[in-house]
């Protein structure tokens, strides 16, 4: 009797040793794929990082470029930037009104 007991033991104990060896070598996997997918991630993020730069270098060159070639005195270009900055105000006063009318429907 105690043979069949036995045996029953040592193959749920097998078993048992199989299914944990089947379970580490798929988290060992999976931690490697996941290894690869960060490295991969942060190599993507490190270009493009470096193609942000690059753009931002060209984009400040042909400012640089454009602005040393520009015949418009910086007395012009300050009132446009105030005319600018003038509109922009105007529009959020808009916004404002515009919302503060919502609101109080709302009410």
């Amino acid at each position: 009797m105690s043979n069949p007991l036995l045996r029953a033991f040592f193959v749920g104990r097998a078993l048992a040793e199989a299914i944990y060896e089947q379970a580490e070598n798929t988290f060992a996997e999976v931690m490697s794929e996941v290894g690869k997918f960060d490295a991969e991630q942060r190599e993507r993020l490190r270009n493009f990082a470096a193609q942000v730069l690059e753009r931002a270098t060209q984009a400040e060159a042909a400012a640089t470029q454009g602005s040393s070639t520009a015949s418009t005195p910086s007395s012009a270009q300050s009132a446009d930037l105030q005319e600018t900055i003038d509109n922009l105000r105007a529009e959020i006063a808009q916004v404002r009104a515009e919302l503060k009318r919502y609101r109080s429907s709302k009410l």
